[in-house]
């Protein structure tokens, strides 16, 4: 119940930080095109509000297993090899995810002493989005794997099915 929550209140802050973005950046074209002046911080902001948008959807989107993946040549497979791909694969990512957020780590406490030059907002803050995208991330393919091992996962989640997932 509280993670449905969790992922509802995180669904409703992308909404507002679309509506946001859309409200930046076509105030800033109607303003430049109309009156000939703009919003000074519209570009900067709307850049780091895309940023977030995106890494915390792909998070959402991981949650949900909908991501692209190619599963034609492992739903051939027996369930032996699904299996075996399935570990391998979110092995992978769990490696990929936990350097990555390894890194943005450093990459946020180096940007918080450095201020974007309009709206003097610290870097660190929005670096941060990629760590917990990355961190989130990593998190769900422990569970994966947790489950794996554990011999908790059915045959039907060993390859996922965006088209199943979004619906």
């Amino acid at each position: 119940m509280k993670f449905n929550l969790l992922t509802r209140g995180v669904e409703w802050l992308l909404i507002a930080l679309l509506a946001t973005m859309v409200v930046l950046v076509f105030g800033n074209v109607v303003l430049r095109y109309a009156f000939n002046s703009s919003i000074v911080f519209s570009e900067e902001v709307s850049r780091f509000v895309f940023m977030w948008l995106t890494l915390i959807g792909a998070l959402v989107v991981m949650k949900d297993k909908a991501h692209l993946g190619m599963s034609s040549v492992v739903d051939r497979l027996g369930e032996t090899g699904q299996r075996v791909c399935r570990f391998a694969s979110d092995s992978l990512v769990f490696a990929c995810c936990v350097l990555l957020a390894h890194g943005t780590w450093k990459q946020v406490v180096i940007g918080m002493d450095n201020r974007a030059p309009v709206t003097d907002v610290p870097l660190g803050l929005v670096y941060l989005c990629l760590l917990i995208s990355s961190a989130g991330m990593a998190m769900l393919v422990a569970h994966s794997m947790w489950r794996q091992l554990a011999g908790r996962m059915t045959r039907e989640e060993l390859v996922p099915n965006a088209a199943a997932a979004v619906e």
